[in-house]
């Protein structure tokens, strides 16, 4: 039987703004999206380590990273847990498991947030109507949506994993820009465009938009 009406919430005796006091910098959530192999875990790792040395508290949650763990897949539930537990709670890439892989990251990142961190996300997330109620979970300013543009025949020609290759030849089904689609954001924070400037450049970018907007100095 469904116990959820026994949840309730507990607020923290430490507020949010004296997380960001202490700190010396307001949280957010700085949501990177585009084509797999646009350049995002680069350059949201890039800007990590720019933070990092401007004394910033900052995390990056990459894709490929909670895909090991939080959000994992049936393969390794399978290999952990057994086949039940894997068919329960495993997240493949039909676009209902796309949505739930997304909605649990906007919550984990939402909490940083919360904690007075920078979070970096770094996901392909696809399609808009996720990453719009990504940003109406949270408050207002706290989400940055940053879209890295890069033309898919960039993409194509970079392809580190070999993923669009795998696409084309029909073993790579769901495949984001190739046989499922990906929806740009309408109206993001920040443009990066990634086919003709390289990721130094663009981290640069990032930074600038964020003393720009108040959220570090």
């Amino acid at each position: 039987m469904a116990n959820d009406t026994n949840v309730h919430w507990h607020e923290h005796s430490v507020s949010r703004s004296e997380r960001e006091e202490l700190n010396g910098h307001k949280g957010c959530v700085i949501w990177f999206t585009g084509l797999s192999a646009c350049g995002k875990s680069t350059v949201s790792n890039l800007v990590d380590h720019k933070l990092h040395k401007r004394g910033i508290r900052s995390y990056v949650l990459d894709g490929d990273n909670v895909r090991h763990g939080l959000n994992a897949g049936p393969g390794m539930l399978k290999e952990r847990h057994g086949e039940e537990y894997a068919k329960r709670f495993g997240l493949g890439f039909s676009a209902q498991d796309r949505e739930e892989n997304i909605r649990r990251i906007g919550a984990v990142a939402k909490l940083f947030a919360e904690a007075g961190t920078v979070t970096l996300t770094a996901f392909i997330s696809p399609y808009r109507r996720d990453r719009d109620a990504v940003r109406a979970s949270m408050g207002e300013g706290d989400f940055i949506e940053i879209f890295v543009d890069a033309p898919i025949e960039i993409c194509e020609a970079r392809d580190p994993k070999g993923l669009y290759k795998k696409a084309r030849a029909g073993e790579l089904k769901g495949f984001t820009g190739i046989d499922d689609p990906y929806e740009a954001p309408a109206k993001p924070e920040l443009v990066l465009d990634a086919g003709k400037k390289d990721a130094e450049t663009l981290a640069d970018e990032v930074i600038a938009y964020l003393v720009k907007s108040g959220k570090i100095k």
